[in-house]
């Protein structure tokens, strides 16, 4: 079986799993995204969904957030790893949203990855999820699994995102990367769960 073919078939069994793939994040704008991708660096969405409201609440724009002090930021998502990093970050990232982009989150990769606490992943989230261009974003579920796979080598996520844009059409590219997380959450945990993780069967099962 070629790796085309895999493909094929891991597309075919995710979308009759997930027909319908609800963004993990809670969020209502590309700003409000664009923080909790930042906030969900060694940390599970879910905790992140469980301080975004009370951050939110007092900061969901650059402006709030700019004036915030790190202090007051770090208090609120003191409840997730790197707090303090990534209060600092969220402070200089809304300080150069206001100065430089007029408050508005940049639609380019270059733009994105200027801002403190972005880098490509939580580029290419924003850029898929917040404004639907066509991208890839790979997490540690989808480096995984690609490698399980047999569709990377799985040297590095850079070359796992090339890999996977080489292998499926870029109009399911928003969608799949959901998907192939959403499988990874439920059948593939890294700890293992070789009873619900059919998709190695239909792949190197005889």
């Amino acid at each position: 079986m070629t790796k085309k073919q895999r493909a094929q078939i891991i597309q075919e069994e995710l979308e009759k799993l997930y027909p319908e793939v609800p963004i993990p994040l809670d969020h209502k704008d590309a700003y409000t995204l664009m923080v909790a991708v930042a906030l969900s660096a060694q940390t599970t969405d879910r905790k992140v969904n469980q301080i975004t409201p009370k951050l939110f609440a007092v900061a969901d724009t650059p402006e709030k957030m700019a004036k915030l002090s790190m202090e007051e930021i770090k208090e609120l998502i003191k409840e997730i790893g790197l707090a303090n990093s990534k209060a600092k970050n969220l402070k200089k990232m809304a300080e150069v949203l206001v100065e430089k982009f007029n408050s508005v989150v940049p639609q380019t990769y270059e733009e994105l990855e200027s801002l403190a606490g972005v880098g490509h992943k939580t580029a290419s989230v924003v850029m898929s999820q917040g404004f639907g261009f066509p991208a890839f974003p790979v997490d540690t579920h989808i480096h995984r699994l690609m490698t399980q796979w047999k569709l990377t080598s799985g040297k590095n996520v850079i070359e796992t995102e090339r890999d996977a844009k080489n292998l499926w059409n870029e109009n399911v590219w928003n969608k799949l990367h959901l998907q192939i997380i959403f499988y990874g959450r439920e059948y593939s945990p890294a700890r293992g769960n070789k009873e619900n993780d059919f998709i190695p069967k239909l792949l190197f099962e005889k």
